[in-house]
């Protein structure tokens, strides 16, 4: 029979306040058990009752010691929104895309546009906790009354001007500001939701302050803007012809509007890429999967391509629209430069002439959607328009191939002739009536 629990209570009456304590033994192993002061509540009496219940428990296999208390871990620092903002980015660069398989150089561009030059100067120097519905609101006021600024400015004609660095190519320049309309601003506070969101979920912060619809402006579907009718190419390609010694500025408009392209993917084409014999257009830089695609040329942009080809006698890895260095141009000089002076020239031809005047408004992208017009013009079903286009989506599409198919004054059939190259300009129509008549009797036959 094993021995029975023993053990004995301790003084201390070296404090104050004498001190009582428990020693004994359980389960083969000596114990101490601080109970506490006199000033607590404890005395002799009341310690021989607690170490006669103890030793009971212990008989009995009941007793068991205090677990020590957890160490409590040290709370996590928040960071600041530069340092959690940047580790974001950099994994949006490797994780993010539609597929989950990285952003596009485009995509990253734009993002890093978005962080760099208007989440950083605000938000850079506060801890996400720091962040509340109220600095998210007066953000969104700080581009608003930006905006005006700027509009004002160009209203008396003193445009502001600021340093830009192009994030692709580091090149750094004096330009032009521009005011950000609603969508732009609710595209900064969307990503401003989407790091704050994966903070939440890494429990840095208990709530995502720039999420909900209050926090975005209200905005206007925007118009889009496009050509529809063939005396407006004409006049705007013969316009940028007028600006240029080489026909650059031309052969790049015509490539927009009949082709398709993104200006991105235009100012990274190369010779190699296009094939005058076979009449297409491999795209190799695009922002997306569906963008990769082989565009077939029309006989009015053979035309262009050739006899700017000629003049410039490109290199196969050379890009087709370069600087005078070799380089890539930048979007926004081919918007600024070449897309808004034609333009102007171009209306001043129009209204001569007595006809409908170009958007002010237009840029490259508009023709990108003219491209989508001319299509329908031609008679393309709808999936090889896309293809051309490089759609994965039919909501853009259609929406183009809509107001297209809602004119009835015969601008359909004068399209299908400048896109069969019956009419390339009012300069060169006698060349290009020759020209298309002969690959006409060529089919024929």
């Amino acid at each position: 029979m094993g021995r029975h629990a023993t053990g004995q209570v301790v003084e201390d009456r070296r404090l104050k306040s004498p001190t009582f304590a428990l020693r004994f033994s359980a389960y083969g192993t000596r114990r101490y058990l601080t109970l506490g002061s006199k000033a607590d509540g404890w005395d002799r009496a009341r310690a021989e009752r607690e170490l006669a219940h103890i030793v009971a428990d212990v008989e009995r296999g009941l007793w068991r010691p205090a677990e020590a208390a957890p160490v409590a871990a040290a709370p996590r620092e928040c960071p600041t929104f530069h340092e959690y903002a940047t580790e974001w980015f950099e994994r949006q660069k490797l994780e993010g895309g539609r597929r989950a398989g990285g952003l596009s150089p485009a995509g990253v561009a734009d993002l890093e546009w978005r962080i760099t030059y208007h989440l950083l100067p605000f938000f850079a120097d506060m801890r996400l906790d720091e962040i509340r519905v109220e600095d998210v609101d007066r953000f969104r006021l700080s581009k608003v009354r930006e905006r005006d600024e700027i509009d004002k400015a160009i209203a008396k004609g003193k445009p502001l001007m600021e340093d830009y660095t192009d994030p692709r190519t580091g090149r750094t320049w004096r330009r032009r500001r521009t005011a950000l309309g609603a969508v732009s601003i609710n595209k900064l506070i969307g990503t401003l939701s989407a790091i704050l969101e994966v903070a939440v979920e890494h429990e840095l912060v208990t709530r995502n302050t720039a999420h909900g619809r209050r926090r975005r402006l209200a905005s206007v579907t925007p118009t889009r803007t496009f050509l529809d009718q063939a005396s407006q190419i004409s006049a705007l390609l013969d316009a940028a012809g007028q600006l240029d010694e080489n026909g650059q500025r031309r052969a790049l408009l015509a490539t927009l509007t009949f082709a398709g392209l993104r200006i991105s993917e235009a100012l990274a084409l190369r010779w190699a890429d296009v094939d005058l014999h076979r009449k297409t257009i491999r795209v190799r830089a695009s922002k997306t999967d569906a963008g990769v695609r082989t565009v077939n040329i029309v006989a009015v942009l053979q035309h262009e391509l050739r006899e700017y080809k000629a003049r410039v006698i490109g290199e196969a890895d050379a890009l087709v629209f370069a600087t005078a260095t070799g380089g890539e141009h930048s979007a926004s000089n081919v918007r600024s430069r070449v897309l808004a002076k034609a333009v102007v020239l171009a209306n001043e031809q129009l209204a001569k002439a007595g006809s409908e005047l170009i958007p002010t408004s237009l840029t490259p992208h508009s023709l990108r959607r003219t491209f989508a017009s001319i299509l329908f013009a031609v008679g393309e079903p709808l999936p090889y328009a896309m293809s051309q286009l490089g759609h994965a989506d039919t909501k853009m599409t259609l929406g183009v191939y809509a107001r297209a198919m809602s004119r009835r004054d015969g601008e359909a059939e004068r399209l299908r002739e400048l896109v069969e190259g019956t009419v390339i300009s009012a300069a060169k129509g006698s060349k290009a009536d020759s020209e298309a008549g002969d690959e006409r009797k060529t089919r024929a036959r």
